[in-house]
């Protein structure tokens, strides 16, 4: 039984502890995007950590099959969700694909990798969404192609507004492992930020763009 808000902490836990996450709200990050952040988010880290791995591996796997029911592909979102995806493709016993950020500038100019069968039942594996505009259009690409999409998950998301509206415009379900909230709620309780950082942190997240500022 896929039991949410125990997987979302542990999933937390198992992030700030090989600090895939790291929280630094006095000294914040710099995204690509400009904007400043108390949080930097790198799951690609939990590929170098075995049983990490095995754990995230096989509970987007129950996820997928007890959000989406069943598929018949999986396919993962470049970069950071070619790994994750292939994992769950293997754990499911599932053929895998994978969407480019853009089409190849050579040969065929493909913007999906593997073979593509039109009229597919797919689940989208992605590692971390934010605003969730570069998964989208990775959805966007599979629609083109003729496949069904299901729905997409994920291992974290910070939680923005932007994203849910951004999902629902698309009419795109998706569902993580674990969030933002959670994420909180497990580093104040296992003293991983001290009480008074909790505002900045969560002031952080109603305003991403502008925060810092």
């Amino acid at each position: 039984m896929f039991n949410k808000t125990e997987i979302e902490q542990q999933v937390a836990e198992f992030l700030l502890q090989i600090k895939a996450i790291k929280l630094q709200p006095n000294n914040p990050f710099t995204w690509a995007s400009g904007w400043k952040s108390p949080i930097y988010c790198d799951n690609r880290i939990t590929l170098s950590h075995p049983s990490i791995r095995t754990y995230i591996r096989q509970q987007l796997s129950v996820l997928v099959q007890e959000e989406f029911g069943s598929v018949d592909c999986i396919a993962g979102v470049a970069t950071a969700g070619i790994p994750q995806g292939a994992l769950v493709a293997q754990e499911l016993g599932l053929p895998f694909i994978y969407v480019r950020a853009k089409a190849k500038e050579h040969g065929t100019g493909k913007m999906i990798e593997g073979e593509i069968i039109p009229g597919q039942r797919v689940a989208v594996i992605e590692d971390l969404i934010s605003t969730g505009k570069s998964s989208l259009q990775a959805v966007e690409s599979l629609r083109d192609a003729g496949y069904n999409v299901a729905g997409l998950a994920a291992i974290f998301t910070y939680g923005f507004d932007a994203a849910v509206e951004n999902f629902k415009n698309a009419k795109c379900r998706f569902s993580t492992l674990s969030n933002y909230s959670a994420l909180l709620k497990y580093a104040e309780q296992h003293g991983d930020i001290k009480t008074a950082d909790l505002e900045i942190l969560s002031k952080w997240r109603e305003s991403p763009s502008t925060w810092g500022q």
